[in-house]
């Protein structure tokens, strides 16, 4: 899941005061470079996997829409503020859930432990503090505008090789939560950086200084739901085994000619 969340381009510069966005970037650079290594790592090998890439999207389909839900019942509130046009991704990740699981995909489903804790967070906060969601939905979103684009497009290419990749679907569709349709990724990403300022701007000290840590905290949670995606060690040792295979084949090739 997210990845980079680049906003370096639209932060004025020249001011004395940081612009937010770049104090949360500063706030979260070394747990962010762990969180970039474990999607790296684990996600990125299994790409190219249908049953992997939708247990990746099955563990953060209730988070966004969890965010999504509060916004709207926050929407008269800071934020509400954060909202952009076309940014939600319920509806986008129930089309690409019912594609890779079947239409009754729901029916059997139980959010599993890490979902569930997260969930409990975010409720707290809203319950205590609803303003600290705003470091979720910033992260979150701009991760998938980001990081986000750039998986979607590793798998597309990855994909064109279904059956290397073990693929079985092969028709179009699949890829709506990273489909943003006709919309500008450029002016979407920023448009958020700019309401997040804009709203943050009328805080004090110490709220801006709690939505800093509690920036730390959405990376860490990000970070179980990843570490609880299945099927990544079964995708990795079946390319393994498929590159094993092919090292035989150049190897008996060899032999072949030469003797």
């Amino acid at each position: 899941m997210p990845d980079d969340t680049s906003d370096e381009v639209w932060s004025p510069k020249g001011s004395a005061d940081a612009p937010f966005n770049r104090e949360m970037r500063k706030a979260t650079r070394d747990i962010h470079a762990v969180s970039d290594a474990l999607v790296n790592g684990k996600l990125a090998l299994a790409l190219s996997d249908n049953s992997v890439w939708a247990d990746g999207l099955l563990v953060f389909y209730e988070i966004f829409r969890y965010l999504e839900e509060a916004m709207d019942r926050l929407r008269d509130k800071p934020l509400g503020e954060l909202r952009i046009e076309g940014m939600e991704r319920t509806q986008a990740f129930e089309a690409d859930l019912k594609y890779y699981l079947g239409e009754d995909w729901a029916s059997s489903y139980t959010p599993r432990a890490s979902v569930a804790s997260y969930l409990h967070h975010l409720m707290e906060l809203e319950e205590n503090d609803p303003d600290l969601l705003i470091a979720y939905v910033y992260h979150l979103y701009m991760g998938l505008l980001s990081g986000g684009q750039i998986l979607r497009k590793k798998r597309q290419l990855l994909n064109r090789f279904p059956v290397l990749a073990g693929n079985k679907k092969t028709r179009s569709g699949g890829d709506a939560v990273s489909d943003f349709g006709g919309r500008s990724i450029y002016q979407m990403k920023k448009d958020l950086v700019a309401a997040l300022n804009s709203v943050v701007a009328q805080f004090s000290e110490e709220k801006k200084k709690s939505i800093l840590e509690e920036s730390r905290t959405v990376f860490e949670l990000n970070n179980t739901l990843v570490r609880s995606v299945k099927g990544v060690t079964q995708v990795i040792l079946r390319n393994l085994a498929f590159f094993l295979a092919f090292i035989f084949m150049l190897y008996m090739l060899f032999k072949l000619f030469m003797f």
